[in-house]
């Protein structure tokens, strides 16, 4: 029997825009643009590209006055192309200033991401901090208070690490810092709460680059708060490694019931497509059972069986179109999203595969008939064969999502034999 997730911690819900971070809500897939925001053309296509990849929160860097004068037309354009999503500044040094003297983009910001090592150092902290949450509260905006390994306020770490030499076994310098990350992020939402900042508007994350620093610093933050939490490493690194690093870390914690929004900090390869690392989001909740975004495309790694590459490029060729069909197919076909695919390469396990999936194919491997039987809901429903298996079965796929997804399915039994297909 698979064993499942541990039940959601119990956190407050934060509305940001039209989505909700927390509580009941399904733990939340977010992105950054890589662009310059002041590029009002060159972002809105990066946002655009975004939500149309997936991502419900978006985030641009707000850090020159540029930028936050083009943070509300970028709002405005957004909304005339009917596109809702919210919209997050992102704020460091000198994000005082900019929501004090860009009051529309203060407005129209869905939610602001604070640094509190980035706010200002010495006496000018606590002012700077507070100019920053009073807009969010004049303007009725939530706050991500966001700790970051890398801008860890160095005031904040001295002093603990004063108070860490006092005592009389002292921790090492690693442990400090993590406690250091957690202190920092519960001071700030307890100094936000006190100055009017209602606790239904605070998010809070603890970002680093380690895996094993990642997943203790959340499990203390999730012991001690019921803020809802942005979690995923601060640089993941490019490629594998970033996948990989990612995964394993919110693999952990996630399986914990530690997380409401994530995203997959990836670095992209130059000129590289920046929604990749919604693509890894979502692959990664949906391969955990938390979430499904798109249908599953099953398929075998090759051996010496499958020496025809043939099952590769269909199930890539599968892969690509399901997921590219997904914008139009998220309202029209409710669940499809839950579907399984079996492209499978031989005879060895083939078949089975092919019966578990919701409907799946069988290739034919190396000296076997040159022929790919069918399965539909565990069904064998058709054989192909000759030269265009893949054309029919991809229509194969669509006539089966519209009979079981679509409205007339409702009637019809998914598992009706498929309609002759030319061949």
């Amino acid at each position: 029997m698979a064993t499942q997730a541990s039940a959601r911690r119990n956190t407050t819900a934060v509305r940001v825009g039209n989505v909700v971070i927390g509580g009941t809500e399904p733990i939340v897939v977010q992105s950054m643009t890589n662009t310059d925001t002041a590029d009002i053309k060159a972002t809105l296509a990066q946002v655009v590209e975004l939500f149309a990849a997936g991502s419900e929160i978006v985030r641009v860097t707000v850090n020159t006055p540029e930028a936050a004068a083009a943070v509300a037309p970028l709002r405005e354009k957004l909304d005339q192309m009917g596109i809702e999503g919210p919209l997050v500044g992102d704020f460091h040094f000198n994000g005082h200033r900019l929501l004090s003297q860009f009051p529309d983009c203060a407005q129209a910001l869905d939610k602001y991401r604070i640094n509190p090592g980035n706010v200002g150092k010495g006496s000018k902290r606590d002012e700077q901090f507070a100019t920053m949450i009073e807009a969010a509260c004049r303007y009725q905006k939530p706050v991500r208070i966001g700790v970051n390994w890398g801008s860890l306020d160095q005031q904040l770490l001295a002093r603990m690490m004063d108070e860490n030499a006092a005592r009389a076994e002292a921790w090492d310098a690693e442990e400090v810092m993590r406690e250091a990350l957690v202190t920092s992020a519960l001071d700030s939402a307890r100094q936000a709460v006190e100055l009017g900042l209602p606790r239904d508007r605070i998010v809070l994350s603890c970002k680093v680059s380690d895996v094993q620093d990642l997943i203790e610093v959340y499990r203390r933050l999730a012991q001690r708060c019921d803020f809802p939490l942005h979690v995923g490493l601060t640089e993941a690194g490019m490629g594998s490694k970033g996948i990989v690093a990612s995964t394993a870390a919110l693999a952990v914690i996630l399986q914990e019931g530690i997380g409401d929004t994530i995203r997959v900090s990836l670095t992209p390869e130059p000129g590289g497509d920046r929604t990749r690392e919604v693509t890894v989001a979502q692959e990664i909740l949906q391969t955990m059972g938390l979430r499904s975004f798109a249908p599953l495309v099953i398929a075998c790694p090759g051996c010496g069986r499958t020496s025809s590459t043939y099952f590769q490029e269909l199930a890539g060729s599968i892969q690509a179109y399901l997921r590219g069909q997904m914008q139009q197919w998220r309202d029209r076909y409710p669940g499809v999203e839950d579907m399984r695919v079996a492209v499978m390469g031989c005879v060895v396990n083939g078949p089975g595969e092919s019966r578990h999936a919701d409907i799946g194919i069988s290739l034919p491997g190396s000296g076997e008939r040159p022929v790919a039987p069918v399965y539909i809901d565990g069904e064998k429903a058709v054989t192909l064969k000759g030269e265009r298996i893949a054309e029919e079965f991809q229509a194969i796929v669509e006539q089966y999502v519209e009979r079981r997804f679509g409205s007339a399915g409702e009637q019809a039994g998914a598992s009706d034999h498929v309609s002759e297909i030319p061949g």
